[in-house]
């Protein structure tokens, strides 16, 4: 069953959690004029998701559709949503419309440029472009300036079925989820390029006060600081990794 969870203002948290990954897969909907789901889950997952956000508002209702980046748990049940949501429409970056929903959505998206931002009625929602962070070239995060909310895609992968919130750092968690990754079948999943810990300085300076994750706890509190700790690691261990020098325990 999924769970929802009001996690910030008009932000409601729906998490999956899936036993036989032992992970959770979180889609977030800002409730609002017009509604907004970040995530659309995977298509099997449709139905699940679908009665969840009926728990909240009306499907029909939906306006924008958006994730980070072109995955199957991101955006796998787009066409799904299409399907039920008169009014909805895709919006993501520039690349991502080019290279991927020109052909996959059932009807046009919107496409965004770095730093446009639109208006849902009571929210402000900023698009930042941020290749290859977490993963792809059509990779970008999204912040709700008016609730200073961070949509952080894979950032902070944590495993297991963890609490909805939590106020204290998770980056311990995310630590060991990174460590143990690097050992297994997803060991590139995440590159460390020559730009990661420029966006991720980017992202703490905004100062957001919510970071929701799309695998594990969200965060509230010092965002900025929690970014900024997360911009570190990644350099410890994914840079590291780069020039051959990291050592996996």
């Amino acid at each position: 069953m999924a769970r929802i969870d009001e996690i910030a203002p008009d932000l409601y948290r729906i998490s999956i959690h899936l036993p036989q990954f032992d992970l959770q897969f979180n889609h977030f909907l800002i409730k609002d004029d017009e509604p907004l789901l970040f995530h659309t889950g995977m298509r099997r997952m449709f139905p699940e998701v679908r009665d969840a956000v009926a728990e909240l508002i009306d499907p029909a209702a939906l306006r924008w559709i958006s994730w980070s980046h072109f995955e199957v748990d991101e955006c796998g049940a787009l066409n799904e949503w299409l399907a039920i949501a008169p009014r909805a429409a895709a919006v993501s970056g520039v690349v991502g419309n080019l290279v991927m929903l020109g052909d996959f959505a059932d009807r046009p998206s919107r496409a965004l440029a770095d730093g446009e931002v639109f208006v849902t009625g009571r929210h402000r929602i900023r698009y930042l472009a941020t290749p290859h962070v977490p993963h792809g070239w059509d990779a970008g995060f999204f912040f709700d300036e008016s609730a200073r909310t961070l949509f952080c895609s894979d950032l902070l992968f944590q495993a297991g079925d963890p609490e909805p919130l939590r106020l204290e750092s998770p980056l311990p968690e995310v630590r060991a989820a990174l460590l143990v990754g690097m050992q297994g079948p997803l060991a590139h999943d995440m590159p460390y390029t020559r730009s990661t810990d420029r966006v991720l300085q980017s992202l703490a300076a905004l100062a957001p006060a919510t970071l929701a994750a799309m695998h594990g706890s969200s965060y509230r509190g010092d965002g900025a600081a929690v970014l900024r700790e997360l911009a570190a690691l990644l350099r410890e261990i994914l840079g590291a990794a780069e020039d051959g020098s990291a050592r996996v325990e």
